[in-house]
C-alpha cells in the first residue's frame, strides 16, 4: 500500500473547468451525441440522487495514484522501479517475474481497478451486484450464468502451468496489495455516484480466477461467424428461399482480393479441406412459429452480453509485416491495429515488463499493449521478435436446433432416443432487490440459450407432428465452453525468440482464434493460424453441415468430430513477397488447408495495403515507420470506387436532386472527415441498403453495411430484375435497379439538406460520423447529463469507415456514429526498437480526473503516434515521473 494516506497525488493537475464541476454547472454541461451504450448496459441512476455527489476538487481526485517517490507493496522480494512517460505509460523493472507481475497488478489497480472490477462482475455473471436492479444487468447476467463462463475459467485454473499459475498469482497479490486499507472512493469515481442508489461495499479481493475469466469475454467479442450463422436462419424466416439467403453471403473470391497466404507460402503441407456442401434440393427445418421463435430467442438473449471488446464485422483488425528487403533499415518493419469496441477509458493499457537481467527464473523484457486484469503482454514485442494479432475468424460455434420435453431432448431421431438434459439453478443477487433464480439447462451439444431471457413462451409452439416430438429450442457449442491454456499461450508469445515458439504459443492459444503476423530482429517474419477449430463431417442432410446454418441436434453426423491439430494449422516463414497482410481475409485459397470458415471478411482492407506495399515496393521506395503509420491511416474507400462509376451513370431531371450526384464526380474516394463526397456518398449506401433489403429481411438481420454487403450489392448490379430490387411493400408494382439506385440518391440528398445544409458545399463526412466515446458504466443516456459528460470525452469527427484500411466502422441500419475501430496502432522497427510507435484510442488511466484519461485520443483520432522506448537508456531518457515499489 501507500506509505501515505493522503490522497494527493503527483500526477499534472486536470483541466480547471474538469476538476471544478459543481451542481449548478449542470445546465452548463455540453450535450454529448450519443450511440449505443458500449457494453449494452446502463445504470438508471435517479437524477435527484446523482446530483447531491457534488464533483469537487476533492471527490474527484480521491482516487488518483501517486506515480512518483517510494510505495510499499508487501510480499516484493526486492525493490521495484517504475518510470512513467508523458502519457503515464509505465515501464516497471524487476529482478524476479514473482515482483514484475506483483508491480503490474499494484499498478493496474492504481490506474484502472474500476475497470477491472466491471469486467470480473460481467464475466462471472454478477453484473447486477455491482450496478443494482437494472433490467439490462440481469439478462446480462442470466446469460452468461447460463454458458458458465466462470466455470469453465475455474476449470483452467487446472490446466495451465505452475508458472502461470504463479504469474496469476503474484499478480493477484499486486491488486490486492494496492486495495488493502482503500475505500471503494479511493479506487474510482465510479463507486461514488454508484454509491447514491445501490450499497458499495469494499470490493473482494482478487483472485486469480478473476483473470482467467476475462478471456471467455476476449473470445466472446472475438468468435467467428456467429451472427451471420443466427442471420441466416432469421433471413430464411422471411425469404423462404434458400438460395436468395445464399445470395446474401456471397463466397469469398480468392482471385479478386488475395488471401493471407497462397499454397507456395506454407511451411507444411496441410491437409485439404472438406469440398463445398451442396444446397440444392434440401429443405431447413425452419418456419413453424416454434422454431423462428426459438432463433429469434437466441439471437435477443446472446445480444443481451455486454460488447466488451467488440462485435461484428467492424471488430476486425490490421496487421502486416515486411521484410528487411524492403525496408529503408534492412530489417524487418511490424504494424498492428486491432479493431474493437471503442469507449472510455480503452480496452487497451500500455505498459513495459522488463528482469533486470533476463534468464531462466525472470526470462521477460517485453513491452507492449495489455489488459487491465490480465498479466503479461497481449499484443507488442521482445528484445527479438515482435508479434500482431487480427482475428481469424474461424467458426468456433454452432447452433443446435432441439427437440426438448420438459427436460430431455431428443438425442436421436430414427431410434426416438430422449436423454435428460443437465440442469443446474443459479441465483443472481441484485444489489438492492430480491435474488433471481435461474434454471440452466444443456444438452450434449451445450447450453439452451433460446429460453434465457424473460421473453414470453418463446419457443412453446408445437410443431406440426405435435408435442409428442416436444418442443424446438436452441443450444450453443462454442470452443470457449471447454477449459483450454490460452492463458500459457501469452506468456509463451511474451517470451517468443523464433517461428517455432510462434508455433508453440499458438498450439496453446485455443480461444479465440487469431491469425499471428511476426518479425525477429535477425531478418525473418512470417504468419501462424492458432486456434481450436472443430472438425464436421459432410453430411448431405436438411441443412449444410459446413457451421453456416444452425443444425439439427437430432442428428449425430451433425455432431462435432473432433479439432483440428494444431500442427495442420496454417504457416508461413518469410514468403516469397516479402511480406504478410493479414486483415481478417481468408487464410488460404478454398480447399486448400484444413477448413477454417465460409464467412470471412471479404479482404477490401487487405487488398488495398497490398496495393500501397506494391505501389512503393515497385517504385524502389523503401518502408519507414512513417510510412506504415501513414498506411494505416488511409482512408480511400473501396465502396466508393466501386460504386460511384455506377452511380455517374443514373440520370436525375432534377437539378436540385442532382446536385449530390454531382459532387462525386472527380472525387479521389478518400473519406476525409472534411469530406462533401464522402459525407453524400455514405448517405446514399445506407439509403440504398434501406430501399433493397429492409422489406426482405427481419429486423433483426438488416444490412449494417460492411464487406460483404458491398459484394452483394456489387453483384446485383449486373441483375437489373434480381428480386430484391423489388419492393414487396408496393402491390402491383415490381422495382428494378434503376428505380432504387435514383431513390437513393435523391433520398440521400434530401436527407442532407435536413441534417446539414441545403449547399452540398457545406457537407462533411465528420459531422455525421462522429465517435462519441462512453463509459462502460456512466455513459448512457439514462445517466444525468453532468456525469456523462464528466466521463465522456467529446465527440470528434472522424475520417474512414466499413471496409477502409482506418476502419472507423458504422451500422448501415442504425447511424453514421463510430462503431468499432483501431483500438490502438503500434508500428515496430525491428532494427532499432527504440524508434517504434505507439498510440492507444484513450489513455493509460481509468480515472476521469487524471490527465492521461484521454490524452492520446485526438493525437489517435488524427493518424498520429508517440514514441515507444524500449532500451532502459531510452526509457530512462523519456521518463517523466519514476516510483520504486519496496517490500
Amino acid at each position: 500500500m501507500s506509505s501515505s494516506a493522503s490522497p494527493a497525488s503527483n500526477e499534472p493537475d486536470p483541466t480547471p473547468e474538469v476538476d471544478e464541476i459543481q451542481e449548478d454547472d449542470v445546465e452548463q454541461a455540453p450535450q454529448s451525441r450519443l450511440r449505443r451504450t458500449a457494453v449494452g448496459v446502463a445504470v438508471v441512476v435517479a437524477l435527484a440522487l446523482v446530483a447531491a455527489v457534488t464533483f469537487t476538487v476533492v471527490t474527484v481526485r480521491k482516487p488518483l495514484p501517486e506515480v512518483s517517490g517510494e510505495l510499499t507493496l508487501p510480499g516484493l522480494g526486492a525493490d521495484v522501479t517504475v518510470h512513467r512517460d508523458a502519457q503515464g505509460v509505465p515501464q516497471v523493472y524487476a529482478s524476479s517475474s514473482a515482483d514484475l507481475f506483483a508491480a503490474q497488478g499494484y499498478l493496474n489497480a492504481q490506474d484502472r481497478f474500476f475497470e477491472m472490477d466491471y469486467r470480473r462482475h460481467v464475466t462471472a455473471g454478477r453484473l447486477a451486484e455491482l450496478v443494482g436492479d437494472v433490467p439490462a444487468a440481469i439478462e446480462a447476467d442470466s446469460v452468461i450464468r447460463t454458458m458458465g463462463w466462470r466455470q469453465v475459467a475455474e476449470e483452467e485454473w487446472n490446466l495451465i502451468s505452475p508458472e502461470t499459475q504463479s504469474y496469476l498469482q503474484a499478480y493477484a497479490q499486486g491488486v490486492n496489495a494496492y486495495l488493502a486499507d482503500r475505500s471503494p472512493e479511493e479506487l474510482g469515481l465510479e463507486y461514488t455516484v454508484l454509491g447514491a442508489t445501490v450499497d458499495v461495499a469494499s470490493p473482494a479481493p482478487w483472485d486469480p480466477v478473476d483473470s482467467l475469466a476475462w478471456l471467455k469475454a476476449m473470445a466472446w467479442d472475438m468468435r467467428g461467424n456467429y451472427d451471420d450463422e443466427l442471420d441466416r436462419a432469421l433471413a430464411y424466416s422471411t425469404l423462404e428461399d434458400v438460395e436468395l439467403v445464399d445470395e446474401l453471403y456471397p463466397a469469398y473470391t480468392a482471385t479478386e482480393n488475395e488471401p493471407i497466404l497462397r499454397k507456395r507460402d506454407l511451411t507444411t503441407t496441410p491437409p485439404a479441406s472438406a469440398e463445398e456442401v451442396s444446397r440444392a434440393g434440401q429443405e431447413l427445418p425452419v418456419g413453424t412459429d416454434g422454431l423462428d421463435a426459438a432463433v429469434e430467442a437466441a439471437d435477443a438473449a446472446l445480444d443481451a452480453v455486454p460488447v466488451m471488446i467488440g462485435r461484428g464485422e467492424g471488430a476486425g483488425s490490421n496487421s502486416w509485416v515486411v521484410s528487411g528487403d524492403h525496408t529503408a533499415s534492412g530489417e524487418p518493419i511490424l504494424a498492428n491495429d486491432p479493431h474493437m469496441g471503442l469507449s472510455a477509458p480503452g480496452v487497451w493499457t500500455q505498459v513495459g515488463l522488463h528482469c533486470t537481467e533476463v534468464g531462466e527464473s525472470c526470462p521477460f523484457d517485453v513491452s507492449g499493449f495489455s489488459f487491465a486484469g490480465f498479466p503479461g503482454v497481449i499484443i507488442g514485442h521482445n528484445a527479438g521478435l515482435a508479434w500482431g494479432l487480427t482475428n481469424l475468424g474461424a467458426d468456433v460455434t454452432d447452433f443446435f436446433v432441439e427437440r426438448v420435453r420438459d427436460d430431455t431432448w431428443l438425442r436421436d431421431a430414427e431410434s426416438e432416443d430422449w436423454v435428460s438434459m443437465t440442469t443446474r439453478t443459479e441465483t443472481i443477487r441484485v444489489n438492492g432487490a430480491d435474488p433471481v433464480d435461474l434454471e440452466v439447462r444443456a444438452t450434449e451439444h451445450g447450453p439452451i440459450v433460446s429460453s434465457v431471457l424473460d421473453v414470453g413462451d418463446v419457443v412453446g409452439s408445437p410443431t406440426e407432428a405435435g408435442t409428442e416430438f416436444g418442443e424446438y429450442a436452441v443450444s450453443l457449442a462454442w470452443t470457449a465452453l471447454q477449459p483450454g491454456r490460452t492463458a500459457d499461450a501469452v506468456f509463451a508469445m511474451a517470451t517468443a525468440a523464433d517461428a517455432d515458439d510462434i508455433a508453440a504459443a499458438g498450439a496453446l492459444f485455443e480461444v479465440p482464434s487469431m491469425n499471428i503476423v511476426f518479425a525477429t530482429t535477425d531478418g525473418h517474419i512470417g504468419y501462424q493460424a492458432p486456434g481450436k477449430i472443430p472438425v464436421r463431417d459432410d453430411v448431405q442432410g436438411p441443412v449444410p453441415s459446413d457451421g453456416t446454418w444452425p443444425r439439427p441436434g437430432w442428428d449425430a453426423r451433425f455432431d462435432w468430430q473432433g479439432y483440428v491439430d494444431p500442427a495442420d494449422m496454417p504457416r508461413a516463414l518469410d514468403p516469397e513477397a516479402g511480406y504478410v497482410v493479414a486483415a481478417n481475409q481468408a487464410v488460404l485459397p478454398r480447399n486448400i488447408g484444413p477448413y477454417l470458415t465460409e464467412d470471412w471478411d471479404y479482404g477490401f482492407r487487405s487488398e488495398r495495403i497490398r496495393t500501397l506495399l506494391d505501389e512503393q515496393i515497385a517504385a524502389g521506395r523503401p518502408f519507414t515507420v512513417d510510412d506504415m503509420a501513414a498506411v494505416q491511416a488511409d482512408d480511400w474507400s473501396p465502396f466508393a470506387a466501386s460504386l460511384v462509376p455506377v452511380l455517374l451513370d443514373v440520370e436525375i431531371d432534377d437539378s436540385y436532386d442532382a446536385a449530390g450526384q454531382e459532387i462525386l464526380a472527380g472525387w479521389d474516394y478518400r473519406t476525409d472527415a472534411d469530406s462533401a463526397a464522402a459525407a453524400y456518398f455514405n448517405a446514399v449506401w445506407r439509403n440504398l441498403l434501406e430501399a433493397t433489403f429492409w422489406d426482405d429481411l427481419p429486423a433483426q438481420a438488416l444490412p449494417t453495411g460492411g464487406s460483404r454487403w458491398l459484394v452483394v450489392v456489387r453483384d446485383m448490379l449486373e441483375r437489373p430484375e434480381d428480386p430484391f430490387w423489388d419492393d414487396r411493400s408496393t402491390l402491383n408494382v415490381v422495382e428494378t435497379r434503376d428505380e432504387v439506385l435514383t431513390r437513393a440518391l435523391v433520398s440521400a440528398r434530401h436527407d442532407l439538406t435536413v441534417e446539414m445544409s441545403k449547399d452540398p458545399d457545406d457537407w462533411s463526412w465528420g459531422s455525421l460520423h462522429e465517435l462519441a466515446l462512453q463509459h462502460p458504466v456512466l455513459g448512457g443516456d439514462d445517466v444525468p447529463a453532468f456525469v456523462r459528460d464528466y466521463f465522456n470525452p467529446d465527440a470528434l469527427p472522424m475520417p474512414g469507415g466499413s471496409s477502409i484500411v482506418n476502419a472507423t466502422s458504422w451500422d448501415a441500419s442504425s447511424s453514421f456514429g463510430v462503431t468499432t475501430g483501431p483500438s490502438m496502432r503500434m508500428v515496430v522497427d525491428m532494427a532499432d526498437l527504440d524508434a517504434s510507435t505507439w498510440v492507444a484510442s484513450t489513455g493509460v488511466s481509468g480515472h476521469p480526473a487524471s490527465s492521461h484519461y484521454d490524452d492520446q485520443l485526438r493525437a489517435w483520432a488524427a493518424g498520429e503516434t508517440f514514441a515507444w522506448p524500449f532500451s532502459r537508456a531510452a526509457v530512462e531518457e523519456a521518463s517523466q515521473d519514476t516510483v520504486t515499489l519496496v517490500p
